[in-house]
């Protein structure tokens, strides 16, 4: 799950639209790309009003974020930190994990009373290294204020970035899980990462916060540690999987498993992973992003061949044009291969879809009503793939609930690129 793409950018020949490559090309990683400027920002002024018992709704105004917002959300990715190991751990299912392990990173230090912990969860293809993919929220005077916090980061069962997931080997056969891995839930790595906190000495969480499937353990964290948790900042996500998630995510698994190389979980399927990726990267953006990043321009390649980045000058000498979004999803397919497993990306993403506050609880309404502590909802307006209405929702049916609605053309991945806006919504919240 390590490792770079050495040759993926050069490969896929992805060009700015207004130059080769800009001064970095797309080789650049994450939000801070140098040859990306910072987004233009008209903020409305700020509102509030009151949409049902205890909840506010104060938006804010961004636009003019799509040339920033279409790179991957990670940077190199790594396995690093320390390692909880357990002897067995029962999960939601009743299935029995042996010797199962969790991989999880400390910043700052926990106080003598351990009460200043603060937890920050990731999303599907995410690890533990915070300091790597929300490092500009990492620090003295930040968001997660390591002067102040004991700052904790886990990576989710199922996953392959050292937690034990389907890449491990499995005690009792001596093989490779594969799809021998059994589902694991969102409450599973919850109930695993608490296990952790509980080795280190935590007695009070003073907040937990998440974006997508982070946000959907923030929940679970409010409603599984209801004494321990203090505040929940729960963004990009709902209350629970929808159908329209569970078909997007169930085209990018049949796409793994009809790779001929799949082989049911023994093979790596990168081509099928690879167009996985390729389908979950249009979900995670916006129409306006892509329009805006890439418009009808031609691949940085074929802009040679012809002379001009206008795809109408290659129509018209009869090549077919090969477009630059093209380019960019192909760049971004190779990318992934190199950092992700085609067996934990299945599990990860059924792991996404077993995401229901109410089961077992009554419902979702009852469910999200035991709650009492103070919680902060995120949403976006671009988000395709988690509506603002889901966010509206929790925000109603939590009885303490702020909803901030941002105003953003970063679609889905707002949650990560946009943090100047999430810094200023929890520092609000946290005051």
């Amino acid at each position: 799950c390590s490792g770079a793409a050495a040759a993926a950018a050069a490969a896929a020949n992805v060009a700015h639209p207004s130059s080769p490559r800009g001064r970095c090309g797309l080789l650049s990683r994450g939000p801070r790309c140098c040859c990306r400027p910072r987004p233009s920002r008209h903020r409305l002024q700020a509102g509030l009003r009151r949409r049902g018992p205890g909840i506010a709704r104060t938006a804010i105004g961004l636009r003019g974020v799509g040339t920033a917002s279409t790179e991957d959300e990670y940077g190199e990715m790594r396995v690093d930190g320390e390692t909880f190991k357990m002897d067995e751990f029962t999960l939601e299912s009743g299935v029995k994990l042996k010797s199962p392990q969790v991989r999880y990173k400390t910043f700052g230090k926990l106080n003598e009373k351990a009460d200043n912990c603060i937890v920050v969860c990731h999303a599907l293809t995410g690890n533990a290294s915070v300091d790597d993919w929300w490092s500009t929220l990492l620090g003295d005077g930040k968001l997660f204020d390591t002067s102040k916090y004991f700052v904790f980061c886990a990576n989710i069962l199922g996953s392959c970035y050292g937690s034990t997931g389907p890449s491990s080997t499995n005690p009792e056969t001596n093989e490779r899980y594969g799809l021998g891995f059994p589902m694991v839930t969102i409450r599973d790595s919850v109930r695993a990462h608490k296990l952790v906190l509980e080795s280190l000495g935590v007695k009070k969480i003073q907040f937990v916060l998440g974006g997508s499937l982070g946000g959907m353990q923030s929940l679970e964290w409010a409603l599984i540690g209801k004494e321990l948790v203090s505040k929940i900042v729960v963004i990009a996500c709902g209350a629970r999987h929808t159908a329209w998630q569970i078909a997007i995510s169930e085209v990018q698994r049949a796409s793994i498993m009809r790779d001929p190389s799949w082989e049911n979980g023994k093979g790596q399927a990168l081509k099928g992973l690879g167009l996985a990726r390729q389908i979950a990267m249009i979900s995670y953006r916006s129409h306006n992003a892509y329009d805006q990043k890439f418009g009808r321009h031609l691949a940085k390649e074929m802009a040679a061949e012809v002379g001009t980045s206008d795809s109408n000058a290659a129509i018209k000498q009869g090549i077919t044009p090969r477009f630059n979004v093209e380019s960019y999803l192909h760049y971004q397919d190779q990318k992934f291969l190199s950092r992700f497993d085609a067996a934990s990306y299945i599990r990860c993403t059924q792991k996404m879809d077993t995401h229901d506050v109410g089961r077992d609880r009554g419902g979702v309404e009852a469910a999200l009503a035991s709650l009492t502590q103070p919680a902060l909802i995120i949403g976006f307006d671009g988000d395709l793939l988690y509506p603002l209405k889901e966010q509206e929702e929790l925000a109603r049916l939590l009885p303490n609930a702020t909803l901030r609605e941002v105003s953003s053309d970063a679609g889905h991945d707002a949650f990560l690129l946009e943090y100047e806006e999430i810094q200023n919504a929890c520092a609000d919240f946290l005051a």
